[in-house]
């Protein structure tokens, strides 16, 4: 049979990835000179409350010992690696890299996902249900890549500061920010190894409707799976759900809360919406 492996940037925990036959390995998050593997280490709403001094965190894949440990116990099998998009984490990197220092190598096929989340979660679902009817690895890799190519990306900022001090926007972008209340809406790069502003609302209403209106434009509704996910901020994400609903009522919807991961990147309150082809 077929084994699926991941990270952690689907949202699955090590334990709930092990209790549906799903390999996860989790992405890691520093802070205050500790680092700490999500979900196992350190959860969501513990980071948020850590951060609450204004310490800058940061993020790092998984150990190149962790993935290693991963592919030699799935020895025996053919193995199917799908890893957060390369750019945004060096994971896929190296897992291509703990593939060359394992007997196993010619049975390993690493996949960059170029996505996270939601779209992540849902290929990573999909692929284990497909290697549980039995399909080949082959038919599997081939349909992942091709779920793949249709799926999009949007992250809603709420702190200006957070990017700013990460450095993740120009000091003067985030003084304009505060004073002026504006939320960015971002979205991936064509590459899905960056983010780059897509808009710049006066409020977080009128962002998510900049959002939706792309997310129409792109096909959203029947066939469609929409992710809602949260930093922190389950009112507006909740908000964010009932808009996507009201919206596009032949899509799934789903609503899920950011790792610690995630909220580096993001920071504090950050809304993503997500959609990707079923």
């Amino acid at each position: 049979m077929v084994k699926i492996m991941t990270d952690t940037s689907t949202l699955f925990s090590v334990a709930e990835g092990k209790a549906i036959g799903l390999t996860v390995v989790p992405l890691s998050v520093s802070l205050h000179d500790k680092t700490y593997r999500e979900f196992e280490d350190i959860d969501t709403a513990r980071f948020l409350d850590m951060l609450k001094d204004g310490s800058i965190p940061s993020s790092s894949q998984p150990s190149l010992g962790e993935i290693i440990d991963a592919y030699k116990s799935l020895d025996g099998h053919e193995v199917i690696n799908i890893t957060i998009a390369d750019g945004l984490s060096g994971t896929y990197r190296t897992a291509e890299q703990a593939k060359t220092m394992v007997s196993n190598e010619e049975d390993i096929t690493v996949i960059n996902s170029g996505t996270l989340c939601g779209p992540h979660r849902y290929v990573v679902q999909w692929a284990l249900r497909m290697a549980e009817a039995g399909r080949q690895a082959k038919d599997i890799i081939d349909e992942v890549t091709e779920k793949l190519k249709h799926q999009v990306s949007f992250l809603m900022p709420m702190d200006f500061n957070f990017l700013r001090r990460g450095g993740r926007i120009t000091p003067l972008a985030a003084a304009m920010g505060s004073i002026l209340r504006f939320v960015p809406v971002l979205t991936q790069t064509v590459d899905g190894k960056r983010l780059e502003r897509a808009g710049l609302s006066r409020n977080f209403a009128h962002a998510l409707k900049v959002v939706l209106d792309k997310l129409a434009a792109l096909g959203a509704g029947e066939g469609t799976l929409i992710s809602v996910s949260h930093a922190g901020n389950p009112d507006k994400g909740d908000k964010a759900v009932q808009a996507v609903k009201e919206r596009f009522p032949g899509a799934q919807v789903e609503f899920l809360t950011l790792s610690p991961a995630f909220v580096v990147q993001g920071g504090p309150g950050c809304i993503a919406v997500q959609m990707i082809r079923k």
